[in-house]
């Protein structure tokens, strides 16, 4: 489905009824929306996952404005602030109140911009393998840590320099040590409608990942808040984790951190994974 919001058709997909028949009555399930990794990435990777989540609440898939299926293709929004408030105007557009809203990676950056511009709007909020500021000598020392010196220099020429080449040698050198045990998915990126432009325009040279930290705006949120991370991570290691939940010093915040799990906690483990999203979303 495709929804104008702003100057932008953005695409979005939903699984799961709302509104449920209890008793004499209906009764409004909360709805999650769920913000994917990237940039330049779309929502089919958590596909199909999380459908057993659809027994709680209901899911909105979102493609970002730029990625995916969804349109704006304007590299001047392709910034953290108007991602951040397109989630507010989805949900203005669609009527939804108090969302739960997970972000995953880049994902968890954009789910920051959203809850930091937006305060109050989120009924909760998930971080999922994110981080508030970008340091990449810090994940370079990961990537030498379980992949070697090789695996150091291409991500280091990936995040640098950030031609086709070096995202061709980083997909397929690099990306698999984001998660240990993850059982290898051959059809994932066939299925995936990618925009490397978008990636470029963000997290390359001059890019505004480079220049993002959320730290001291973390203070304004108020709800409920997961953080969530892999103890394995090289991307966005735990203490990136640590550092979010250390930031939301107004919100009852869990930080959770998965040892054997990477980036993304359930494509190593996905049964604990659904566990722990189902019972914050339920509490």
């Amino acid at each position: 489905m495709r929804i104008a919001i702003d100057g932008a058709d953005l695409w979005f997909d939903v699984a799961g009824q709302g509104l449920v028949p209890d008793g004499t009555g209906m009764r409004q399930k909360p709805t999650l929306i769920l913000l994917h990794g990237g940039p330049g990435f779309d929502h089919t990777g958590f596909k199909p996952v999380f459908d057993p989540l659809t027994e709680i609440c209901q899911i909105v898939y979102l493609d970002h404005r730029g990625n995916g299926r969804s349109g704006g293709r304007e590299p001047k929004d392709w910034t953290l602030a108007r991602w951040g408030d397109d989630i507010r105007a989805l949900c203005d557009a669609l009527g939804i109140e108090k969302p739960i809203v997970l972000g995953q990676s880049f994902g968890g950056m954009v789910a920051q911009s959203y809850a930091t511009r937006h305060p109050g709007h989120a009924g909760k909020l998930i971080l999922s393998s994110t981080s508030a500021r970008w340091d990449l000598g810090y994940a370079l020392e990961w990537f030498e840590r379980v992949g070697g010196g090789t695996a150091r220099e291409i991500a280091e020429r990936f995040w640098t320099r950030m031609t086709d080449q070096d995202r061709t040698d980083y997909m397929t050198h690099v990306m698999p040590l984001y998660n240990p045990r993850a059982k290898a998915d051959p059809f994932l990126r066939a299925r995936a409608t990618m925009r490397p432009d978008v990636l470029r325009h963000f997290g390359g040279p001059g890019g505004e990942m480079l220049t993002m930290d959320f730290r001291a705006a973390l203070a304004s949120v108020t709800c409920p808040t997961l953080v969530l991370g892999g103890a394995l991570d090289p991307i966005t290691p735990v203490d990136r984790s640590r550092e979010i939940a250390a930031s939301l010093i107004n919100a009852p915040t869990e930080l959770v951190l998965l040892d054997n799990c990477g980036h993304g906690v359930w494509r190593d483990d996905p049964d604990q994974a659904i566990a722990l999203l189902s019972r914050f979303i339920l509490a």
